[in-house]
């Protein structure tokens, strides 16, 4: 998504027996290192059901143009029925990429998750692996990764768990039009210990811009732990997200 350099072009112009030469234009200016995107949603109903959902997030991209480039992303999900917590997760990525070629790349990264409705106190997996762009263009562009690691996992009133770990994502962005993009992406996490001790993110969204800065973005979350700490956790949870995203 980076915007080359613009050309100046020098224009003569001739009317009868006048010219003149006009000036050139300036050139654009080069996009800098930083790529930074900052949202937030809410939600309120009263009536039958008092309901609050609060979502932010951020994405943030350092790119100096040369093999590696680190990348940044959060996001926090709260949520109330009738006073009672119903949703309240915050999940954090850092990555930082060196390039190998213009499609294979290799990467360290760490990822944080607290889920309470998951009962997840706190899950932390640092690893590295390789990746590849399997298309790299202005309109399109798809990636995949695989990598091994660690993850300790601590759960309430059970002590902190420590494994191996194999990780896998892909990752879709797709411009539909001038001013609408598409966003897919699926992660995996599996334990070398209890391989049915995974987890799985999957998310799909649309973003329309509403200014130069501004988008209106829709996502659906959906989050699958495989082997839940506790009996009465479901594997399975949903979240639909709308919010207003900002970029700097």
């Amino acid at each position: 998504m980076r915007v080359p350099m613009g050309t100046a072009v020098v224009g003569i112009v001739m009317s009868c027996t006048h010219a003149y030469a006009q000036a050139p234009a300036a050139p654009a200016a080069s996009p800098g290192p930083w790529a930074i995107a900052a949202s937030a949603g809410l939600a309120l109903t009263s009536g039958n059901k008092d309901t609050f959902t609060a979502n932010a997030a951020y994405d943030v991209t350092y790119d100096p143009k040369t093999r590696n480039l680190v990348r940044s992303d959060a996001l926090w999900i709260r949520g109330e029925t009738d006073g009672e917590l119903t949703a309240a997760r915050v999940g954090l990525n850092v990555r930082d990429e060196y390039r190998i070629s213009t499609r294979v790349f290799v990467f360290a990264q760490n990822q944080f998750l607290r889920d309470e409705f998951k009962s997840i106190d706190y899950l932390l997996a640092p690893g590295g692996g390789v990746g590849y762009k399997l298309f790299d263009t202005m309109a399109t562009k798809l990636t995949v990764d695989t990598g091994l690691g660690v993850v300790w996992e601590k759960n309430p009133d059970i002590e902190v768990r420590t494994s191996g770990a194999v990780t896998a994502s892909e990752k879709l962005t797709q411009s539909l039009t001038a001013t609408t993009t598409f966003t897919q992406s699926v992660g995996a996490l599996w334990k070398t210990n209890d391989w049915d001790d995974s987890l799985y993110t999957f998310g799909v969204g649309i973003a329309a811009t509403i200014s130069t800065r501004t988008q209106l973005k829709v996502e659906v979350l959906d989050v699958f732990k495989n082997k839940p700490p506790l009996p009465s956790v479901k594997q399975n949870d949903v979240a639909m997200l709308m919010a207003i995203v900002y970029k700097m």
